[in-house]
């Protein structure tokens, strides 16, 4: 179906230019051979209609030779030769009507009078039809163009997607990892603090693979999944680590990507608590501000400890992860002090209801 049948605007404004198109032509003739308006309409009118809609025939002619396959000798040799085949045949529908009306009217053809208005006919119907073309070329490619960024943007899309299903890959092997050497320190010493940790650790990895398969959460379910590995880990380091969370309502509702805050929390624990030997506090808060979302998580650290070599595979995660998901809007900032870590996040507040999509 052409285009233009679409709708019914197009439609309108289509046929709002061949009326002015036929106004045009009803004043050449008139010119070449005066004569009254009303013989004049009736004569011109039906072949007008017919021609718009001929006219339109030029889109299916310019989609069988594209531009970019079709050598520019045969390009005009189809549009000339295109155009004349749609003049000609006007040319002739002209004569026959024009016969008809002479019958109609019980007069003899006036042949001199015919074959002027059907030359004049047939020079602007091969004029107009070589617009048509031209116009029909111009929309083509006007259509290939947008597909071609269509297709770019559907492969940058996939490539994201499988950019971000390749990070998040990476999460649960390293949790896991992580996890089941705080068992392995237990085991020997503490074999019942051990298998809390083991229940504690399936019912952890249950979530976070349960949370790892959407595309988005709510922000309070990711902050439980992080409770959960902080029980996972105050079995191992009993009142030595403290957590503690400053949560606005409504930065709870906010959707934020999944398994995005438990590596910072990994982090907090493994490079702030662990390293002393009073333990520590690791505070979250979270708040929205100017349609963002904020989000900072604190821990103690020891000023004498040695300086950390890169910033972990956790934090790096979570950069590239923003990186891919929006580089404009999402942020990850580290403010290292002597006595303190903190690194904050800002992310769209996207704020949603209790589901999430799944990707």
């Amino acid at each position: 179906m052409h285009p233009i049948f679409t709708s019914r605007l197009r439609l309108l404004l289509y046929f709002g230019v061949w009326a002015g198109i036929g106004g045009v032509l009803a004043a050449v003739l008139h010119l070449i051979r005066p004569r009254p308006i009303g013989p004049l309409l009736l004569f011109l009118v039906p072949l007008l209609i017919f021609y718009a809609f001929a006219w339109l025939s030029a889109w299916w002619v310019c989609r069988a030779n594209p531009p970019a396959t079709t050598s520019p000798d045969r390009l005009v040799a189809v549009i000339a030769g295109a155009a004349l085949q749609a003049s000609v045949m006007w040319m002739l529908l002209a004569a026959f009507w024009a016969v008809v009306l002479s019958r109609i009217a019980h007069q003899t053809p006036d042949r001199a009078a015919i074959l002027g208005d059907v030359a004049v006919l047939g020079i602007a119907g091969f004029m107009l039809y070589v617009q048509s073309m031209a116009g029909h070329y111009l929309l083509l490619t006007i259509e290939t163009s947008r597909d071609a960024e269509r297709r770019v943007l559907t492969s940058q899309v996939s490539a994201r997607e499988a950019e971000l299903r390749a990070l998040r890959a990476q999460l649960n092997p390293h949790f896991l990892f992580n996890s089941l050497n705080s068992i392995s320190s237990l085991a020997g010493s503490e074999p019942e603090s051990a298998r809390r940790m083991c229940q504690l650790l399936g019912d952890f990895l249950r979530t976070s693979l349960s949370l790892g398969a959407r595309h988005r959460v709510a922000f309070a379910e990711e902050l439980a999944l992080a409770e959960r590995y902080l029980a996972v880990e105050q079995v191992r380091f009993g009142e030595r680590l403290i957590f503690e969370k400053r949560v606005q309502p409504e930065a709870e509702r906010c959707q934020v990507p999944p398994l995005l805050i438990q590596p910072l929390i990994e982090n907090a624990v493994k490079h702030g608590v662990a390293d002393r030997i009073e333990g520590g506090t690791v505070r979250v808060s979270a708040a929205v501000k100017d349609g963002a979302l904020e989000i900072s998580v604190e821990n103690p650290r020891d000023p004498d400890a040695p300086p950390r070599r890169g910033q972990g595979m956790g934090l790096e995660n979570v950069r590239q992860r923003l990186t891919a998901l929006d580089a404009r809007q999402a942020r990850l900032d580290v403010f290292s002090e002597p006595e303190a870590y903190r690194v904050r996040l800002m992310l769209p507040a996207t704020l949603g209801g209790n589901e999430a999509e799944h990707g």
